[in-house]
């Protein structure tokens, strides 16, 4: 196994650990705040793909261009992302299916809130023409079922996966960047 890819499996094992970790220590309404989640799960992310490169980039022993750097340090990304997004997919699905059903109910108590306030509602209906018509009801029902939609599992995991592949490729050309100009710069030719 390459050696970028042991380091994105590696550092997808540690958030891994670290969200379960969380799961059963933190309780009442801290659990549902995912600030910690996703500050370590970009952190890992980032050390996946710049430890991954940098010890890629020692054992090398001829000359490589940006472009094969990038694909080394995505080499080191893709594995984490997928792994941390299957393992998303499981864990709303059977370890915590409670966070995506709090979502839900949190969102119904801010649409209520909103639907209630006559001037809120003059103006969500000004900013979709498709409310104009509308019942207050038929809003309610409108909105609820795309929420449902959007705390699914598979939308959580599929709006995980496509996040966390951007990042990974932007943090690859940055790091490609960082490390060919600060750590492994070529002395200039005499």
């Amino acid at each position: 196994m390459r050696i970028t890819v042991k380091f994105g499996v590696i550092f997808a094992a540690l958030w891994i650990g670290f969200k379960l970790i969380l799961f059963a220590t933190v309780t009442g309404a801290a659990r549902y705040d995912m600030t910690y989640a996703i500050m370590s799960n970009i952190f890992c992310l980032l050390l996946a793909i710049s430890l991954g490169l940098y010890f890629h980039k020692k054992q090398e022993t001829e000359a490589s261009s940006a472009l094969g750097d990038i694909k080394n340090a995505m080499s080191a990304g893709v594995p984490y992302v997928l792994i941390v997004s299957i393992f998303l997919y499981f864990y709303y699905t059977k370890i915590d299916p409670e966070y995506n059903a709090h979502q839900r109910s949190e969102a119904a108590m801010q649409l209520e809130k909103l639907l209630d306030n006559p001037e809120d509602l003059i103006a969500m209906r000004k900013s979709n023409a498709e409310f104009e018509v509308m019942s207050t009801d038929e809003i309610r029902e409108s909105i609820i079922s795309n929420q449902e939609a959007m705390y699914s599992p598979q939308a959580v995991t599929t709006i995980s996966l496509l996040g966390m592949l951007i990042l990974a490729t932007f943090n690859s050309i940055f790091i490609t960047i960082v490390l060919r100009k600060l750590i492994f710069r070529r002395p200039p030719a005499s």
